[in-house]
């Protein structure tokens, strides 16, 4: 482990259109010590070329020789790290510049080794969608376990506090289930960063009675498979995490197009 180095985990699928300019938005930090780690899952598209083009030795570039999901190639990475911090980043999104520089020290001030920033949504085009999230001051156990009110590409943890993070193979919500073993250390309590300092590509999907049912089945995967509790109590935790995720975005939501 390295002190005050900062590595950046990036899974990687197809993603030749637009992780080119993720990657510039890393090395656009201000916060120099960092690694990149991408760990590709057997792309067919022109993801490797695009990776090849950028000459930065803080750029760390795997490729799993069979496909393996989002779940284990997260996993690889973790394993990769070699940072004293741990940040997430899907190849849509985009940060700040300040991101790394501010967080690590309000990490450092405030002597918390998990937190998280508010963020807005872009399309996908990279426009504003002027919808800015945000969240509670701080997350305990209960509170995450009733919803994820953390944003991946926001969050940050401290490796020394809380070692290697591994997680089951499960297809669906495996960023979620990284924060749940980080909250299942005793004591664990996220602090929220109140800066807008990353943005999230919203993509098109549709909405339907049969993408509810799979998202239903998408958390209580979570809960059963990961979290390891039995079938009554992972369907209710399932069903109260659809219900507080309308409350999160009621509350912690905010259109200021609409004023």
């Amino acid at each position: 482990m390295i002190d005050g180095l900062v590595s950046v985990v990036m899974p990687s699928w197809n993603t030749a259109a637009l992780i080119g300019e993720s990657i510039r938005s890393v090395q656009a930090q201000t916060y120099p010590n960092w690694e990149l780690i991408i760990v590709d899952d057997c792309s067919t598209d022109d993801t490797d070329a695009v990776v090849a083009s950028f000459a930065d030795e803080r750029i760390r570039y795997f490729k799993n020789e069979h496909n393996l999901g989002a779940a284990l190639t997260r996993n690889r990475a973790l394993q990769e790290a070699q940072g004293e911090w741990i940040a997430f980043f899907f190849f849509f999104d985009l940060w700040t510049p300040d991101k790394l520089e501010k967080q690590i020290a309000f990490m450092k001030e405030n002597d918390c080794p998990l937190s998280y920033t508010e963020y807005e949504k872009i399309d996908e085009a990279g426009e504003p969608l002027n919808v800015y999230v945000s969240g509670p001051d701080t997350v305990n156990r209960k509170r995450m376990y009733r919803y994820d009110y953390i944003g991946q590409l926001t969050m940050m943890y401290s490796a020394k506090v809380f070692g290697l993070i591994q997680i089951e193979d499960i297809k669906k919500n495996n960023d979620y289930a990284i924060r749940l073993q980080l909250f299942r250390r005793k004591g664990t309590v996220a602090r929220l960063l109140k800066e807008n300092l990353a943005r999230y590509r919203v993509r098109r999907v549709s909405i339907s009675h049969d993408k509810l049912k799979k998202k239903l089945r998408s958390h209580y995967d979570l809960f059963h498979v990961c979290d390891g509790r039995n079938a009554l109590v992972a369907f209710f935790f399932a069903c109260r995490n659809m219900w507080f995720g309308l409350l999160k975005k009621k509350k912690y939501e905010t259109n200021k197009s609409n004023g």
